[in-house]
C-alpha cells in the first residue's frame, strides 16, 4: 500500500481553491501510485478560521467542498475539515472513496493554550476512527491526539495497524524536534508505525513548516518532507511497517527561524492581495533584516526602501543604507525630515513654552516618519512593514504611531540577540547587509550621540530576562535567584507592564517563539498585579 501525504498551503475560507489544491494533489498521487491521500488538518479551510466557524454559511460552502471532493474516484482521501451536527461542530475527518465516505472522525482532544482556542468552536470527539485499505486497518488522530496517551490507544484498541495523523502544527523555535519525539511516544506505546502530515504556510501571525514525515515501528524516521514548501510525501506500507523513502534536509535553528520570517511576510503580503511591501531604513540591524527579509519573501521589484534623515542621522547610516539598496536592487528614496519637524515644533512651541527638550521631540521625529510611510502605502498601495523587534516590544521601546506604524510587523518575535544572529545567517548566503550595520552599536538616532543601551540594559542581559519572563513564565523573583540583577529585572518587568497598551496596538507579526505578542499574550491592560 501506497500512503501520500498532501502538505500544502491553504488560504483561510478559499474553500474552492483549497478543494482545488486538494484535487490536484490526488491526480498527483494516483499517478504515482498511492493508495491513500491524507491532507492536513482543516486542508479544506485553511486553520485556523477562527469566527468564520461561527457562521452557518461556511459550512455549507464547507459541504459543497467536500461533494466536489466526493466525485473523485481511484483514490482514498483523508480530508480534514470543519463540520456542524445539529447544535455541535466538530473538528473532522472524513475518508472518501469513489463517492463514498467511509467514516468520519472527530478530534479527541481540543488545545486551549498559546495560540490554540479550540475549545471556543469546537465539540471534542468521542471514538476512534479507523479504515482498512489494502487490507491494511489504518487509524486517524488530529494534531492535539498525538500529545497524549488514550486517542492513539484506542486507535490500536480499534485494529488499527498503522496511524495517519492530520496537522496544523504552527512552527516555533525547535518545534520539529519536539512533534517527532512526541509521535515517537506514540509508537512506542502502540508499536504502530505513524504518517504525520502538516500544513505548510503563512496565515497571520502563524507560520507552518510543513516537515511532514513517517515514523515506523521502531520509532525511526523512514520519510521526511522538506520544509517551507508544498510537497507530495509517498509512503510504502510492506509487511506491517513503513519504509524508508524520500530523506530530505531540514534548515538548522537560524535557517528555520529565517525561513518562518519569509514565509510569513511572502503569505500575508500575497494572500491579502497587496502589489508589495514599503518599509523606512535607518541604517540600523532592525531596519537591514526586515528589508533582507522582504526581498527574499517578495522580490527586489516589489519591494520599496525609504531613508527619511534627520540632524541627528550619521552620515555612515546614510552610506551603508544607500550601500545596501544597491546590493539589493530595490526602489529607494531619501526624504529629510528636519523641515518638517521644525514646522511642528514652531506650531507646538506656544504650547510647549518654558517646557524642557524630553522624548516628546524625539517621538515626533519617529511620527513623521510614520506619516510619510503611510502616505507612501496609500498612495501605491504597498503594505509598510514595520523593523521593532521583541526586545523593544517588551520594553516599549518604540513610538505609536511611528516607528510602530504599519501592517506587519516582521521582528515582532524576534528579540534583538537573535536579528544580529540572522543578519550574520543571512550574510553567509550573500553578503547583503553592510558588514558596518552588524557592528555597530544600536542607535535610534533622535537626539546627539544616542544608543540604546543609554535606555535599556545590554541586549543579552535584556534578552534573557524577557526570555525567561515572558517566554518561560517564571517570576521576577525567580529570575533574580538564576543570578540576574535585581535593579534589571525589576526594571524590564515594569517597563513590560507599563507598555502594555502599546503591544495591543501594535501589527501583526509571525511568531516564531513559544510565547509571541498576540494570540499567545493576553495580558490586561488595565492591571495592578505585582
Amino acid at each position: 500500500m501506497r500512503i501520500a501525504l498532501a502538505q500544502f498551503n491553504p488560504v483561510v475560507g478559499d474553500i474552492a481553491g483549497n478543494t482545488q489544491k486538494i484535487l490536484d494533489f490526488a491526480r498527483q498521487a494516483m499517478a504515482a501510485g498511492a493508495d491513500v491521500l491524507v491532507t492536513p488538518e482543516l486542508a479544506l479551510t485553511g486553520y485556523s478560521p477562527e469566527d468564520l466557524l461561527l457562521r452557518d454559511h461556511f459550512y455549507r460552502a464547507c459541504s459543497q467542498g467536500m461533494d466536489e471532493l466526493l466525485e473523485l474516484d481511484g483514490i482514498t482521501l483523508v480530508i480534514g475539515h470543519p463540520v456542524r451536527l445539529g447544535n455541535e461542530t466538530f473538528n473532522a475527518a472524513t475518508v472518501l472513496r469513489d463517492g463514498n465516505r467511509l467514516g468520519q472522525y472527530h478530534k479527541m482532544l481540543l488545545p486551549n493554550d498559546e495560540v490554540f482556542d479550540e475549545c471556543r468552536y469546537f465539540t471534542p470527539g468521542a471514538a476512534p476512527l479507523v479504515f482498512e485499505q489494502n487490507g491494511v486497518k489504518l487509524g486517524v488522530l488530529i494534531c492535539e491526539d498525538v500529545w497524549s496517551v488514550e486517542p492513539a490507544a484506542e486507535a490500536q484498541d480499534a485494529g488499527a495497524e498503522a496511524l495517519l495523523v492530520l496537522n496544523a502544527s504552527p512552527f516555533h523555535r525547535n518545534k520539529v524536534a519536539a512533534r517527532q519525539e512526541m509521535a515517537r511516544y506514540r509508537v512506542q506505546e502502540t508499536g504502530l508505525p505513524l504518517a504525520y502530515v502538516n500544513l505548510n504556510g503563512g496565515q497571520d501571525e502563524l507560520v507552518f513548516d510543513g516537515a511532514s514525515f513517517a515514523l515506523d515501528r521502531d520509532g525511526a524516521v523512514c520519510a521526511q518532507a522538506a520544509a517551507y514548501c508544498d510537497e507530495l510525501l509517498l509512503i510504502d506500507y510492506i509487511d506491517g511497517d513503513f519504509v524508508s523513502s524520500r530523506h530530505a534536509a531540514l534548515p538548522d535553528a537560524t535557517a528555520s527561524v529565517y525561513q518562518a520570517l519569509v514565509t510569513g511576510v511572502r503569505d500575508y503580503i500575497g494572500k491579502n492581495g497587496f502589489p508589495g511591501a514599503l518599509l523606512g531604513l535607518s541604517g540600523g540591524v532592525d531596519s537591514a533584516l526586515t528589508l533582507a527579509i522582504a526581498v527574499d519573501a517578495l522580490g527586489a521589484d516589489k519591494v520599496h526602501a525609504v531613508m527619511m534623515p534627520s540632524r541627528y542621522t550619521a552620515d555612515i547610516s546614510l552610506t551603508d543604507s544607500r550601500d545596501m539598496v544597491a546590493r539589493l536592487g530595490v526602489k529607494y528614496d531619501e526624504i529629510a525630515i528636519w523641515p518638517m519637524y521644525e514646522r511642528f515644533t514652531e506650531a507646538l512651541a506656544p504650547s510647549f513654552a518654558g517646557l524642557p527638550l524630553d522624548a516628546t521631540e524625539e517621538n515626533l521625529q519617529a511620527r513623521i516618519r510614520g506619516t510619510l510611510l503611510m502616505a507612501l502605502s496609500n498612495k501605491g498601495g504597498k503594505l509598510v512593514l514595520t523593523t521593532g523587534n521583541k526586545s523593544e516590544m517588551t520594553t516599549g521601546y518604540c513610538t505609536l504611531y511611528g516607528d510602530m506604524a504599519g501592517g506587519f510587523a516582521v521582528l515582532k518575535d524576534v528579540a534583538k540577540t537573535l536579528v544580529y544572529q540572522l543578519c550574520e545567517w543571512r550574510n553567509l548566503q550573500g553578503a547583503i547587509i553592510p558588514e558596518r550595520i552588524i557592528t555597530r552599536p544600536p542607535s535610534a538616532e533622535l537626539r546627539p550621540d544616542q544608543t540604546d543601551q543609554d535606555s535599556l540594559p545590554p541586549y543579552d542581559v535584556l534578552d534573557a530576562i524577557m526570555q525567561r519572563y515572558v517566554e518561560g513564565n517564571l517570576s521576577a523573583a525567580e529570575i533574580i535567584a538564576d543570578g540576574y540583577a535585581e535593579a534589571d529585572v525589576l526594571r524590564v518587568v515594569r517597563l513590560l507592564k507599563i507598555n502594555e497598551y502599546k503591544r495591543r496596538q501594535a501589527p501583526v507579526g509571525p511568531r516564531i517563539t513559544r510565547r509571541a505578542f498576540g494570540k499567545d499574550w493576553r495580558y490586561p491592560i488595565t492591571n495592578r498585579f505585582s
